[in-house]
C-alpha cells in the first residue's frame, strides 16, 4: 500500500500553530515527523499533537512511515525546500513508495517581507552587527535619505520601475534604520518602527474618513478639502507657512510658499525683482500662474543641457 506523505509548509511570519483547519485535521489524524524541533512543532505538541524529530535523509522518512497509509512531515521555517526536492527524486525512481500531498498550513500575508527587513536591521545594529551602521544616528544619515529619495524621484520620471522597486527598498532601508537606532535613545525619545507604522495607520484612517466612517463626498477636490481641514484641527499652527520643508530646493521651496500664501487667501506683494533671487521668485510665480511647475521645468532644461554636453564630449 503506498504511503500518503502530507508536506505541511507553514509561514513563519505569522504566529506558531494558526493554522488552517485542513491542516489541522491532518496533524490531528496521521503521525507527524519533522527535521529539527520548531515553534511550530512546540505550538502542535501543546494542543495534545506528538511531533517526532527524525534527523535523517528523505529514505529514512519513507522508512519510518512504511506501511502507514498516511503521514505528515512538518516543514521547518525554510520550506524544508532541499529535503523535498530529494524525496520527490527518490520517489521519481520507485513511485510506488509514497505519494507526496503539498499542503499550505498558513501563507504570508501582504507585507510579511517587512518583517523580515525589521527583523535583518535589528541584527545588523544589535551587538556583533555591522559596526559603520552601530555608529550612525539621525543626523549622519540625513543626507542618505534625501539621496534615496531623489534617485527614487528619478526612477519615476525616466519610468523605469523596476529601478523604482530597487530605490523604494533603498528608502525603506533607511526608515527601518533611523527606527532601530530609535529604539537606543533615552526614555521620552525612544521609539520604534511599530510606532512609526502605528502613526501611519491612525493618520490614513482619521484622514480618509470617506473610506474608513462613511462620510460622504461629492469628488476628488472634497476629499482633498477634508484632509487639509482634517489636518489643520490635527495641527495647531500660528502661520500657514508652517510645516513646510525648508530644506528642500530652493525652486520647490518657493512654489510651496506661493502656494500656501494663495491657499490661506493673502495677498502678500513679492520682493522687488532687482537681484537675482528676486528675480527667481517672480520667475517661479510666472511658472505657477501658467500651471507650470518650475522645479521640474529647470530640471528637464538642465538635464537636456546635460546631454547637450556629453554630446559634445563624444565628437570632440
Amino acid at each position: 500500500m503506498s504511503t500518503r506523505i502530507v508536506l505541511l509548509v507553514t509561514s513563519p511570519r505569522l504566529p506558531a500553530g494558526l493554522l488552517t483547519a485542513e491542516a489541522w485535521d491532518a496533524v490531528r489524524a496521521y503521525p507527524v515527523y519533522a527535521a529539527a524541533d520548531s515553534a511550530q512543532a512546540d505550538a502542535l505538541r501543546v494542543t495534545g499533537v506528538p511531533v517526532t524529530v527524525l534527523d535523517t535523509d528523505a529514505q529514512g522518512l519513507l522508512d519510518a512511515v512504511a506501511g502507514q497509509p498516511a503521514a505528515v512531515w512538518l516543514a521547518g521555517p525554510d520550506g524544508d525546500q532541499a529535503f523535498a526536492r530529494q524525496l520527490g527524486l527518490r520517489l521519481a525512481r520507485e513511485p510506488g513508495l509514497a505519494e507526496i500531498e503539498l499542503m499550505y498550513g498558513s501563507w504570508d500575508p501582504p507585507g510579511a517581507r517587512l518583517l523580515d527587513a525589521v527583523t535583518v536591521m535589528d541584527r545588523l545594529v544589535s551587538p556583533g552587527g555591522d559596526p559603520w551602521k552601530r555608529e550612525q544616528d539621525h543626523a549622519s544619515l540625513a543626507t542618505y535619505l534625501l539621496e534615496e529619495s531623489y534617485e527614487a524621484y528619478d526612477a519615476i520620471n525616466s519610468g523605469d520601475l523596476q529601478a523604482l522597486r530597487e530605490e523604494l527598498g533603498d528608502v525603506l532601508l533607511q526608515v527601518v534604520l533611523h527606527a532601530r537606532l530609535a529604539e537606543e535613545h533615552e526614555e521620552g525619545d525612544r521609539w520604534t518602527i511599530d510606532d512609526v507604522a502605528g502613526g501611519l495607520v491612525e493618520k490614513m484612517i482619521r484622514r480618509n474618513p470617506h473610506v474608513f466612517a462613511g462620510e460622504q463626498v461629492a469628488d476628488i477636490e472634497e476629499i482633498t478639502a477634508n484632509w487639509e481641514r482634517i489636518k489643520r484641527e490635527e495641527k495647531a499652527r500660528d502661520s500657514v507657512l508652517d510645516g513646510i520643508a525648508l530644506s528642500q530646493p530652493a525652486l520647490a521651496l518657493a512654489a510651496k510658499i506661493l502656494h500656501r500664501v494663495e491657499r490661506g487667501g493673502l495677498s502678500v506683494p513679492l520682493p522687488a525683482a532687482d537681484d537675482l533671487g528676486g528675480l527667481l521668485l517672480g520667475a517661479v510665480a510666472e511658472a505657477r500662474a501658467a500651471g507650470l511647475d518650475a522645479e521640474a521645468a529647470l530640471r528637464a532644461a538642465t538635464l537636456t543641457y546635460a546631454e547637450a554636453v556629453r554630446a559634445a564630449e563624444r565628437h570632440r
